[in-house]
């Protein structure tokens, strides 16, 4: 019998706390924002290399491609429904500057510290991928990719093409010539 009181006991507790609001301090919040995406950075990796060293460079390469496509669609589905998206510069994701640049995106900081730029920055093909999916006649491409090697993250949107709307919504495995920053070969720096 003690062992229910106290388990009801417990149970009040929680209820009284249900509703009410906490706050949390900004440099907490960014720390956990940059411990969970530090935590996607090496889970992406992590699949990523096993891919790869299963099924050799080339195949892993488009079936990472592709899993990131169909990952980019569920996200920009979500943003559809008015979910979020990506943490912002407020929570520490990355820092915004001048002329819409974006530096120490946490990914990328990653990706260079594994020394894994080329299969980090296949990531990156979520952003045209989520925007597609939001609205499939424009695409968020990247002019400078820092996870590919670039200082620092810039982005352009234009209208897409018919094909690039076909092979989007056929998940074709040449769809990531969408994005031109990201074919090009990384450089580490």
């Amino acid at each position: 019998m003690r062992t229910n009181e106290t388990r009801a006991g417990k149970e009040n507790t929680l209820d009284e706390s249900i509703g009410k609001e906490e706050l949390v301090p900004l440099t907490e919040a960014k720390g956990q924002v940059e411990a969970a995406i530090t935590r996607i950075a090496l889970l992406h990796l992590a699949f990523s290399r096993m891919i790869v060293e299963e099924f050799g460079s080339e195949k892993g390469k488009e079936l990472i491609t592709k899993s990131i496509l169909q990952y980019g669609r569920w996200v920009g589905e979500r943003m559809k429904r008015g979910l979020p998206d990506y943490p912002g510069a407020r929570y520490g994701a990355y820092v915004e500057r001048e002329h819409g640049r974006i530096y120490d995106c946490i990914l990328a900081r990653i990706f260079r510290e594994y020394e894994e730029l080329d299969l980090g920055g296949l990531y990156c093909y979520v952003d045209p991928a989520k925007i597609m999916s939001t609205d499939p006649t424009i695409k968020m491409i990247h002019n400078d990719c820092a996870a590919c090697g670039d200082e620092y993250c810039t982005f352009a949107v234009l209208p897409t093409t018919e094909k690039e709307r076909n092979d989007f919504a056929n998940a074709s495995s040449d769809w990531k010539y969408i994005d031109p920053r990201l074919t090009r070969e990384t450089m580490t720096r």
